[in-house]
């Protein structure tokens, strides 16, 4: 039976339209759009009442008459043709392919809400993702089936960044096949012809699923452009048992779209006019991350969104920090001194960082170093503070030593090149170089077994042989 044609438009407001006189009409259920001079747009319904129908525009409204404009609502909702030719290849933010290589020919078409992972067939994430970067990997381990977004503010590196994550990024405990699902909302051509050509360049579009929806792409486009990359990474995860790396820049623009769209329906604005459902919209997103019992694959998200004047309380990074399992910050001091990429360690954090790291997984000592680490570079900022208020000679020898360690942890740990791929052997055995900076007898928090075997080594080669098997 066909579907029944409506020409009862009654109201028009930004990317919705009102239909009257409606029957048989579900939430969610996909529309099209005939105008009169043949153009074919596409909507899905957002509310329904007795008789009417609120209608989202993909297209946007511009140019629909509500008197000759007909409208047939298809009784299905939007679903991605899912296939694994997916990989290499770059689409729309509504599933279309935009590289002009061939259509999909899908194995399978899925709804893009996907469905709730059942909380008891969830498996607890324990597999460290090394990506190259040694702020993440030594620092705030990634570890598979996470969450972990980036909190960058505007002008900062965020996007080499996540280039150089999604060509970096591997499964180092076994041979499993690994892919990226990448997904830009709201982004600039230029940003988002530096990632196509980047990926092409260095090969990385090979296991990577490209979703870009560009800044003047209409508004409603952003809301479904997540949903299509994380349908996509369910598939390849769950279907096809690969490890899939997801990353979706930037929620910012995503969370505005939302707001535009809760204004133009006239619903009760929450904080800082972001609708009410904010906390609730941006979960059933990070949600889909995990992994399930029974299946090999497995779904990690790094989420990136650029904080709005670099505010760690306003509404989205707020939101987000309840939702996500940590949060890697970038900082602008950082930048201005030229270091990329410009993470700042000390109010990073990955909560799920221990269960990723120890003996078969990294190293053995990876966690006492990470903590030492962290406790020396504390103490070196310290000192730095003090040595600006009193004075360096104020300054004690460990002080002084702890100093010139922050210095370096922010130039040699901190700072690697856009193209530097350093394995987690390279970045431990950079940190223990650095703690070869610092009196033994200061390291508290690394076992005197660890220092014996990695520490000692690195002093022994520098010649501070008198320092061996002092004790921490």
């Amino acid at each position: 039976m066909l579907p029944k044609e409506y020409r009862t438009i009654s109201d028009l407001s930004g990317p919705l339209l009102v239909v009257e006189k409606v029957s048989d009409v579900r939430y969610d259920e996909l529309v099209e759009i005939s105008l009169a001079n043949g153009e074919k747009r596409r909507g899905r319904v957002l509310e329904i009442t007795t008789d009417k129908a609120l209608v989202q525009v993909f297209e946007g409204t511009t140019g629909i008459d509500t008197e000759s404009t007909k409208v047939r609502f298809l009784g299905k909702v939007l679903t991605l043709p899912v296939s694994k030719d997916m990989l290499g290849r770059i689409f729309n933010g509504r599933g279309e392919p935009i590289d002009g290589g061939a259509p999909i020919i899908p194995e399978a078409s899925l709804d893009i809400n996907g469905f709730p992972m059942n909380p008891y067939s969830r498996d607890y994430p324990s597999e460290f993702i090394q990506t190259g970067i040694s702020t993440i990997d030594g620092m705030n381990p990634l570890v598979r089936g996470q969450k972990l977004p980036i909190f960058s503010g505007s002008g900062l590196p965020h996007n080499r960044m996540a280039a150089q994550i999604a060509r970096q990024a591997t499964v180092i405990s076994g041979h499993e096949a690994f892919a990226v699902v990448f997904a830009a909302m709201g982004i600039t051509f230029e940003e988002a012809t530096f990632f196509m050509d980047d990926f092409r360049k260095t090969g990385a579009i090979e296991r990577t699923v490209m979703f870009v929806n560009l800044a003047d792409d209409p508004a409603i486009e952003r809301i479904t452009t997540p949903r299509l990359a994380l349908t996509c990474a369910e598939y390849l995860a769950f279907e096809k048992n690969m490890h899939v790396l997801v990353i979706l820049t930037d929620l910012t623009n995503y969370c505005e779209a939302l707001r535009e769209i809760s204004a133009a329906r006239k619903e009760v604005p929450g904080r800082r006019g972001y609708p009410g459902y904010l906390y609730t919209d941006l979960a059933t997103m990070y949600e889909r991350a995990g992994r399930l019992r029974g299946k090999s694959g497995s779904i990690t998200q790094l989420p990136i969104l650029t904080m709005p004047e670099d505010d760690k309380t306003h509404p989205i990074p707020d939101l987000t920090g309840y939702i996500t399992e940590g949060q890697i910050i970038l900082s602008r001091g950082l930048h201005r001194k030229g270091i990329y990429p410009p993470v700042d360690v000390m109010p990073s954090l990955s909560r799920l960082k221990d269960k990723g790291i120890g003996k078969g997984k990294t190293r053995e000592d990876h966690a006492d170093l990470m903590n030492q680490l962290f406790a020396a570079y504390a103490r070196g900022k310290e000192a730095k503070e003090l040595a600006v208020i009193l004075g360096e000679g104020a300054l004690t020898d460990e002080d002084k030593a702890f100093a010139k360690f922050a210095d370096a942890f922010e130039d040699r740990y901190v700072r690697q090149g856009e193209y530097e791929n350093r394995t987690i052997e390279q970045t431990l055995a950079l940190g223990w170089d650095l703690l070869s900076m610092i009196p033994v007898k200061e390291l508290k928090r690394v076992r005197d077994a660890y220092i014996e075997k990695y520490l000692n080594p690195v002093l022994a080669a520098k010649g501070k042989i008198e320092q061996v098997g002092q004790g921490a």
